[in-house]
C-alpha cells in the first residue's frame, strides 16, 4: 500500500534527501498552455462567456455569475445549527490568532531631522478563491477572509465553482460561511476563469483585483502562474502534503489516521512517515490496511498512499529524521516523538508544525486558530502560509529636514559619481542653489 525508503546508514545533502522523496508529477507549465484560451475568453469576454465556461467545465448554467444577496441570506438561515456553531467557534479562534499578526507602524529617527516611517497598508481589493470539486471547504472561506478583514482590506470578493446540485450556485455551506463573515460579494465561477476574472475584471460583472489568494487544482495554480504580475498571488498551491516525524513512543493508530486524513484530499496527495523505529513502521502499515479499507474514500486514499509521492522513511535517529523533514519542507509537519517540543525547535522548513499527539493536522485544518492555506511542493523552505501580512504592504515614508539633508549631500554625491549616475548627484546639488 505504501513504499518504504531506507535511509539508514546514509548521510545525504538536502538535495540528496529530496531525490529520495519525490513528489507527485504536476505539469503546471502544460496546464498553463491549456488554459491560455480560457484566460483570453475571460479577458475579452462578458458574463455570457463566464456562463458558457460554467456549462463547459461545471456542467451547470448559473442564473448569474454574481450570487444574489438573498441567496447568501437563505444559505445562512438554512445552515444546520451544529455546523453553524462549529463554524462560529472556529472563526473566533482563527480571529484570535490572526489579530496578533497585526503590524504596527514604526518611525525610525535616523538622525535629528531625518525620519523614515514604515507603514503597513492593505491592498485595495482582493479576490479570494474557495475550491469546490471533491469536497466542500467552508474552512477555506475562513482562512482567506479573516486575515484579509483583520488587515482592513477595503474590498473583498470570493469566488467558488457553481454546483449542479444547487442550481448553479456555489455550495450553500460556502455561501453561509461568507454570510457569517459579512462577505456579500460572491461569484459562482471556478477554476482558471475565476482567477482570470479577478485578474482582469469584467465590465458589468466584477472589478479588477490587486491580489488573489486561496488553494485550488492544477488549473488554478496555472492561472496564478500565468497572471502573476497582472495580479499578485499568494502561491501556486499544489497537492496537499503531510509528513510525520515519529519514534517508538507514537501510537500506530494515530499515525495511520493522520496519514489517511491528508491522503483523503486527492489521489496525488503526499503522505510521509519518517521514523527511527522499524516496529512502528510495521505497525503503521498494518493499521493502514485496516483503516483504509474502512474509509469512505478508500479508493482515493489507497491511490494516494501507493503513489511515488508517499512513503515510510526509515532513519537511524530522530536527528537524521529532522534533517530529512527539513529537506522535504512539508506543507504540514507533525512531530510525534518523546521530546516533541524540543525536536520541534529544530524545524526550519514547514508550512505549519503540529507538536505532540493531541495536535493533529485536522486541528489546523479547521479550528486550532492557525491558517491552513500553506506552501506546498517544498515551497515552505522559502515561503510562509497565508496571514494578515499577506494582505499588507510595507511602505517607507521618508522625511528629511534641511540640515539633515545638507549633512548627506557629500555622501550622495560620492556614491552617485561612483555609480556613474551624475544626475542623481545633480538632484542633490540643485537644492543648494536656493537655501533659506
Amino acid at each position: 500500500m505504501i513504499r518504504t525508503v531506507d535511509l539508514r546508514g546514509k548521510t545525504l545533502t538536502k538535495a540528496g534527501y529530496l531525490s529520495e522523496l519525490p513528489r507527485a508529477s504536476l505539469d503546471v507549465a502544460e496546464a498553463v498552455r491549456l488554459i491560455e484560451p480560457i484566460l483570453e475568453r475571460v479577458k475579452n469576454g462578458n458574463e455570457e462567456d463566464l456562463i458558457a465556461l460554467a456549462q463547459e467545465f461545471d456542467g451547470v448554467t448559473p442564473p448569474s455569475i454574481r450570487v444574489p444577496t438573498a441567496a447568501l441570506e437563505v444559505a445562512l438561515a438554512s445552515l444546520d445549527p451544529g455546523i453553524r456553531a462549529a463554524l462560529e467557534l472556529s472563526i473566533e479562534r482563527v480571529r484570535k490568532v490572526h489579530n496578533d499578526q497585526v503590524r504596527e507602524d514604526k518611525t525610525t529617527v535616523v538622525v535629528d531631522g531625518g525620519l523614515v516611517t514604515e507603514k503597513w497598508i492593505p491592498v485595495d481589493r482582493v479576490g479570494l478563491y474557495v475550491p469546490g470539486g471533491r469536497a466542500v471547504y467552508p474552512s477555506s472561506v475562513m482562512m482567506n477572509v479573516i486575515p484579509a478583514q483583520i488587515a482592513k482590506v477595503p474590498s473583498i470578493a470570493v469566488a467558488s465553482p457553481p454546483q449542479k446540485d444547487f442550481q448553479g450556485l456555489p455550495h450553500p455551506t460556502i455561501l453561509a460561511t461568507c454570510a457569517l463573515l459579512g462577505i456579500t460579494e460572491v461569484y459562482a465561477v471556478g477554476g482558471a476563469q475565476a482567477i482570470a476574472l479577478f485578474a482582469y475584471g469584467m465590465s458589468g460583472v466584477a472589478e479588477k483585483c490587486d491580489l488573489v489568494t486561496g488553494p485550488g487544482n492544477i488549473y488554478v495554480a496555472a492561472a496564478k502562474r500565468a497572471l502573476r504580475g497582472t495580479i499578485g498571488i499568494d502561491s501556486e498551491a499544489g497537492p496537499t502534503e503531510i509528513a510525520i516525524l515519529a519514534d517508538k513512543s507514537a501510537l500506530p493508530g494515530d499515525v495511520a489516521a493522520d496519514l489517511i486524513s491528508q491522503a483523503e484530499h486527492d489521489v496525488i496527495a503526499a503522505a510521509i512517515l519518517v521514523t527511527n523505529s522499524p516496529s512502528l513502521a510495521e505497525a503503521v502499515v498494518a493499521e493502514l490496511h485496516i483503516r483504509v479499507a474502512a474509509a469512505k474514500h478508500s479508493t482515493r486514499i489507497r491511490e494516494a498512499l501507493s503513489g511515488i509521492q508517499s512513503a515510510i522513511v526509515l532513519v537511524d535517529s530522530i536527528d537524521q529524521g529532522i534533517d530529512v523533514v527539513n529537506a522535504y519542507a512539508a506543507e504540514h509537519l507533525e512531530i510525534q516523538t518523546e521530546n516533541a517540543r524540543v525536536d520541534s525547535e529544530k524545524i526550519r522548513n514547514a508550512g505549519a508544525v503540529f507538536i505532540g499527539r493531541f495536535s493533529p493536522v485536522s486541528l489546523g485544518d479547521y479550528s486550532a486558530g492557525s491558517n491552513h492555506v500553506l506552501p506546498t511542493g517544498g515551497c515552505a523552505c522559502h515561503s510562509s502560509g497565508l496571514s494578515v501580512q499577506s494582505f499588507l504592504r510595507g511602505l517607507h515614508f521618508i522625511e528629511y529636514q534641511q540640515q539633515a539633508f545638507l549633512d548627506l549631500v557629500p555622501t550622495v554625491l560620492t556614491l552617485s559619481s561612483a555609480e556613474d549616475l551624475p544626475a542623481h548627484g545633480q538632484a542633490m546639488s540643485a537644492r543648494l542653489e536656493n537655501l533659506s
